[in-house]
């Protein structure tokens, strides 16, 4: 029998996948805390300088002479990074999406070779380590590269943890495992946010919220090797018993459970065959791979814009972060009910979500600012961050089930790699009020909407057949006119260079 029967026999969703997707998916709680770590430990009281006649002689002297008018421990007062050193909060945070950048880039192809488990177990490992070094830093120096080196380890793990959901479960619930990830994450910020309002001092605080990692970590232990991967690199055998560990489990004493043994092709992919050059070379995968890399950007880019623009509010920052996050549970829902509906699928639920997001953005510049009703520059942002949120969900389960099992890890790294540059660039854009107040969400609403309309030369992976191996993509029907185009130069390519 092929995979699929297998976990049909085995549970597609048992009580034992179950528990091992609730740990892979609780886990982002935790990413979620050393995501939002530096929005608060960097938190910049209010202050001012009063006026000296004698320049202060020491560091201890300067805080005498800058009361604050908050009582708050941060890095901000305890290395007092305030004026021509307060760069340097915004450099913490920006060494951490730097980190995650790499992580993505390295992580995805390095369990697409090694294997999920391994990968997963030694980032989860080294970010708590990271994480306490954090908490522990004894200068500005040592905590900017503990940043560095937990945004490493977090951008990988996230990569694969979300991969591990997926290929525990059987293809129809691939949807709900990748939609309950990013819930988890979007409930993480806001949790991060009660813990904060709770604990005040910065390096308790680090503590306390890295804690929760080596919890996880214990649990994560006795995950297994993922069952796809196993059988997509030819070791048959393993994946048999991985599939018997899971039934017996789930309360299925399956002994007599034999999968079709794998050929030479998929063998092959062992000895690298598939890599990321391959997303390059494949004729179907270079197209996918272009698009779904600007719509990864352009998603990144709406998300963390709007969050910015829309973050700009007075109040309570505990309050602020929470909105940050559980504005973003509504999106998934959404998500849950349009791509699993014949008529809505994933392609056309993403592009509707993108479009929606940029339109929605569009529709700020006909409003004027600081106005107090419903119908609000603030309530469009936040209804575009809800909007672009669903599209990036979407996204993310869409793109797994673009790329084969033997590249999948790769080709989510390369969009994640392309999703961070759309963060890195996303704080900019606010910045170009100066040409014109519309601006900003000018650059939003071209980005959704050409992001929208480029998803839709993408081919619908509803109800179809997912593709284990690179032989098996090119052997399935394309239904996107651009995709069949590629297969038939490259077939005509390769007949021509035979003749």
């Amino acid at each position: 029998m092929d995979l699929e029967e297998a976990l049909q026999v085995v549970g597609t969703f048992g009580p034992y996948q179950k528990r091992a997707v609730a740990v892979l998916v609780l886990t982002q709680v935790y990413m979620a805390c050393q995501s939002m770590l530096i929005v608060l430990v960097g938190s910049t009281p209010e202050y001012h300088i009063e006026p000296q006649d004698v320049v202060p002689s020491s560091q201890q002297e300067l805080h005498q002479h800058v009361p604050h008018t908050e009582d708050i421990d941060s890095i901000v007062t305890e290395w007092f990074l305030i004026k021509q050193q307060a760069y340097k909060v915004s450099l913490a945070g920006s060494l951490f999406f730097a980190g995650l950048l790499v992580g993505n880039v390295v992580f995805g192809p390095l369990s697409d070779r090694i294997g999920r488990r391994p990968v997963y177990l030694t980032g989860l490992f080294f970010e708590v380590i990271f994480g306490y070094v954090t908490a522990f830093a004894p200068s500005y120096e040592v905590f900017a590269v503990s940043r560095l080196l937990v945004g490493l380890m977090n951008g990988g793990i996230g990569l694969v943890g979300f991969v591990l959901t997926q290929e525990y479960v059987g293809r129809s619930y691939w949807a709900m495992t990748g939609t309950l990830t990013s819930i988890s994450f979007a409930v993480g910020i806001a949790l991060f946010a009660a813990l904060g309002y709770f604990i005040r001092p910065w390096r308790t605080l680090a503590i306390v919220a890295n804690s929760s990692g080596v919890l996880f970590f214990l649990m994560s232990v006795t995950l297994p090797e993922s069952p796809r991967w196993l059988y997509s690199q030819g070791q048959t055998e393993q994946a048999e018993e991985v599939l018997r560990y899971m039934a017996l489990r789930n309360g299925n004493a399956v002994k007599h459970l034999r999968l079709k043994r794998v050929g030479a092709a998929k063998a092959g992919n062992r000895s690298g065959r598939a890599g990321v050059l391959q997303l390059v070379l494949h004729p179907v995968l270079r197209l996918r791979t272009m698009v779904l890399m600007y719509v990864w950007y352009a998603c990144s880019l709406v998300y963390y814009g709007l969050t910015l623009g829309a973050g700009d509010t007075s109040g309570s920052r505990y309050v602020n972060v929470a909105m940050y996050g559980l504005v973003e549970l509504p999106a998934y829902p959404l998500c849950i009910y349009f791509i699993n509906k014949q008529w809505a699928g994933r392609r056309k639920s993403m592009a509707s979500f993108l479009c929606l997001a940029g339109t929605s953005c569009f529709c700020t510049m006909f409003i004027p600012e600081n106005t107090g009703t419903l119908l609000s520059v603030t309530s469009f942002a936040l209804l575009g961050k809800l909007l672009v949120s669903a599209a990036f969900n979407i996204a993310y389960v869409y793109t797994s089930e673009l790329y084969p099992t033997v590249i999948r890890n790769a080709g989510l790294g390369v969009c994640s790699m392309s999703c961070r540059v759309g963060g890195i660039l996303a704080p900019f854009v606010p910045s170009m009020r100066a040409l014109h107040t519309s601006m900003p969400f000018t650059v939003f609403c071209l980005s959704g909407l050409s992001a929208g309309c480029l998803g839709l030369l993408l081919p619908e992976t509803l109800n179809g057949p997912s593709a284990e191996t690179l032989e098996e993509l090119s052997s399935q029907n394309h239904n996107r006119v651009l995709e069949s185009k590629a297969l038939l130069y490259e077939d005509d390519k390769r007949k021509s260079n035979h003749d």
